[in-house]
């Protein structure tokens, strides 16, 4: 058995870890109340927050009035403390936000893409060098979010940008690699999926099924809040399951797909439009408009029932405890709510139908993905192994 030099260092760090794990799942926690969660007493929590300080890692502020009374204070990030830089690469456009242990990010930087894929992908790196150069002390984490099947740090395919087999390594190109930050690329879907389950609508269900439409359908079943990614992580490619006519062939080479049936592409089809080139805009274009007429009525009903019977078929397929909606489909579903919820219950099996998992949309909306990434990120980060590699670093 191999031998961590470090795992003395981690040890010692497993109770930090558990005390930011709450703060992260309670943000505005006081100390005692947090000590309640963790089951241990004041004198401990006490001594916690302060090497949690003395790292730089926690710290306490005035929690906000409450009328009289003596006032207290709650645990939030320390103001020098470590941060992580989310990456959304979207289908229209990319956005880098940055965020501390509270998991809240703050967008820094974006911008549309540049036409060929090198260009796009080192104006991204570029982006990102200058955030790093900006906080070479803090950044730890580089999380991606993007829109397409992701396999370690390869990207299988990007539809939207006519992408594949893209290494997605390349973004941190203008990092230092003295810096040691560490790079995790994730689905977009499987990351807004993530960030429902720990902070949004699914935040109480052991078992939850997240989907979200943009170009296409995608999303990701979450089990007592983590994932369920694969054998190679590219699970929850819900959008290429054959659920809808076989004639039509779907960009990424099957047939079938039920990508084809539920976004703007399938919109402008059932409206005579030709294919756009940002599906989630032109959904909200023709929902926009002031005055539906049959046609689009039509359209929107076909669509909404597809998301719908679809939907049905998955928690047929997962036994979910709730399901939640991102991105377009959102906006599909309200734009013809009987439609959806006819289709949804008739795809049920009939033991499901009396009591059937609820649909909800998602809290996070389009920042799904982007708060997913933060999440993903601050999992290493305030591991005890990342606290451990943090308290090491020079300065700290």
């Amino acid at each position: 058995m191999t031998h961590d030099p470090r795992q003395p260092a981690q040890l010692r760090w497993l109770g930090a870890a558990a005390l930011l794990a709450v703060v992260r799942s309670e943000p505005g926690i006081t100390r005692t109340a947090a000590a309640q969660r963790l089951g241990i007493g004041s004198g401990n929590a006490t001594e916690l927050s302060s090497r949690l300080r003395a790292a730089r890692l926690l710290d306490e502020q005035p929690a906000p009035a409450q009328g009289r009374g003596r006032p207290t204070t709650v645990l939030g990030p320390h103001a020098e403390g470590p941060l992580v830089l989310a990456v959304d690469l979207r289908a229209s456009d990319w956005r880098l936000a940055l965020a501390g242990i509270d998991g809240r990010p703050t967008v820094v930087s974006q911008s549309g893409y540049a036409e060929e894929p090198d260009t796009a992908l080192a104006q991204v790196a570029k982006a990102i060098g200058t955030v790093y150069r900006r906080n070479t002390k803090r950044l730890r984490t580089i999380s991606i979010a993007v829109a397409g099947p992701v396999s370690g740090v390869r990207l299988g395919q990007f539809p939207s940008r006519g992408w594949n087999d893209v290494d997605l390594s390349v973004l941190t190109a203008k990092v230092s690699d003295r810096a040691d930050v560490g790079l995790l690329v994730g689905n977009d879907a499987t990351l807004a999926g993530l960030a429902e389950a720990r902070t949004g609508a699914a935040r109480a269900a052991a078992t939850a099924l997240h989907l979200i439409v943009a170009q296409g359908i995608g999303g990701t079943l979450v089990v007592n809040g983590v994932p369920v990614t694969g054998a190679h992580g590219a699970a929850g490619e819900y959008g290429h399951i054959p659920f809808a006519d076989p004639d039509l062939v779907c960009p990424c080479g099957a047939r079938g797909c039920w990508d084809l049936t539920v976004d703007g592409r399938a919109l402008a089809r059932h409206l005579g439009d030709a294919p756009p080139d940002d599906a989630v805009g032109y959904v909200h274009a023709v929902i926009d408009r002031p005055d539906r007429n049959a046609r689009t009525r039509r359209a929107l009903n076909a669509v909404s029932t597809s998301l719908g019977r679809g939907i049905g078929g998955l928690v047929n397929l997962h036994d979910p405890d709730v399901v939640t909606l991102g991105g377009a489909a959102v906006l599909l579903r309200a734009a013809a709510p009987e439609s959806f919820a006819d289709a949804y219950r008739n795809a049920l099996m009939a033991f499901r139908k009396s009591a059937p998992p609820p649909v909800r949309d998602g809290v996070h909306g389009e920042d799904g993905p982007l708060h997913g990434a933060v999440e993903l990120a601050l999992d290493h980060v305030v591991s005890a192994t990342g606290i451990a590699d943090w308290v090491a670093l020079p300065d700290v």
